[in-house]
């Protein structure tokens, strides 16, 4: 990736919704050319989406919580099951499989404590190869928007979309 697709990156990650033309202007490119750079960047799988990001509260969602689980047996098709059965619930926000003592973390939005304990108790704590189910209530979460731009060249030196 040179500089002008860098620039590009930049410019969609703070904002995917500007128009081309805009887009062009800011980094000081034909629109001709910058169409054709992040129609390449789509091509080549560095841009994979936009995407629009929905206030949890808003969505009557705004209880969230970690839940951490180990799985027995600890196999590959057995993470990997665990992992796609959460990603489809639909109080999934975020699934991870990580490593240490868990297997997965799964990042959940609901609309109160109650719902929040049936549904570990329920859906979760009832699952035989989930063998350690732990839940940490999150009191605040920086959303997708907020977070720090990926510099394209794979430096940690990122800036936030704020200032």
């Amino acid at each position: 990736m040179d500089a002008v697709d860098q620039a590009i990156l930049r410019r969609l990650q703070r904002d995917g919704r500007q128009t081309n033309r805009e887009l062009a202007e800011a980094v000081g490119i034909a629109p001709s050319t910058a169409l054709e750079r992040t129609r390449a960047l789509r091509a080549r799988g560095v841009i994979t989406g936009v995407h629009a990001v929905a206030d949890l509260e808003a969505l009557g969602r705004g209880v969230q919580a970690l839940i951490s689980i180990r799985i027995r047996p600890q196999s590959r098709e057995a993470i990997e099951a665990a992992r796609d059965s959460l990603a489809a619930l639909p109080e999934t926000v975020g699934v991870f499989v990580v490593t240490g003592n868990e297997d997965v973390l799964v990042h959940i939005a609901v609309p109160s404590t109650a719902y929040l304990r049936d549904f570990v108790l329920d859906r979760l704590a009832r699952r035989k190869e989930y063998v350690d189910v732990r839940t940490i209530v999150v009191y605040d979460h920086v959303a997708p928007a907020e977070q720090t731009e990926l510099p394209a060249d794979g430096s940690a030196s990122g800036r936030t979309s704020r200032g």
